[in-house]
């Protein structure tokens, strides 16, 4: 009798077929591609105040400083101040703030710079959204809104302390 060959217990290995899979790849690679959101940095250019150059004559210039505070915003020319903006509930007094800025480029259209003046415990959205505020504003003008440049060279730097402030820390 002849012997015969048992192949229930002998299994050939399974092939792999991996075209399904790289079929795939090849239309889903391309698509994710060319749906991806890339990120976009964008770069705020900032002026820095340059040093006080002493000539002996000095030509009075106007100054736009605009103060952020925990409690307020305050608009001075460099050496008073002009108009302190109390916080509303809403947060900042941005639209008072546009307002005065307008009224001042009315008076000065050649002026382009400014300087925003932060206290060290503001957020960097509160600063984004100043500059925003003092680099243009939006005015309504025969039925449509239009973006008006007010003070688009902007420098930033430290707020002055309160005279408060000074006072509490002395005593």
């Amino acid at each position: 009798m002849p012997r015969r060959l048992r192949r229930s217990g002998r299994k050939d290995p399974a092939e792999l077929s991996i075209t399904a899979f790289l079929n795939l790849m090849v239309v889903l690679v391309p698509f994710l591609l060319i749906t991806a959101v890339f990120s976009q940095i964008t770069i705020l250019q900032l002026n820095l105040p340059a040093p006080a150059a002493s000539d002996g004559v000095q030509k009075k210039e106007l100054r736009v400083e605009v103060v952020i505070r925990e409690n307020s915003i305050e608009l001075g020319d460099g050496t008073r101040l002009v108009k302190r903006m109390n916080n509303t509930e809403d947060g900042y007094d941005v639209r008072e703030l546009s307002k005065l800025l307008l009224a001042i480029k009315a008076n000065h259209p050649e002026k382009k710079d400014a300087t925003i003046l932060l206290e060290p415990d503001i957020e960097y959205d509160v600063l984004v959204k100043m500059m925003d505020a003092v680099g243009s504003a939006e005015v309504f003008q025969a039925g449509a809104v239009e973006r008006v440049e007010l003070f688009p060279l902007i420098s930033i730097g430290d707020a002055p302390i309160e005279q408060k402030k000074k006072a509490k820390r002395k005593g």
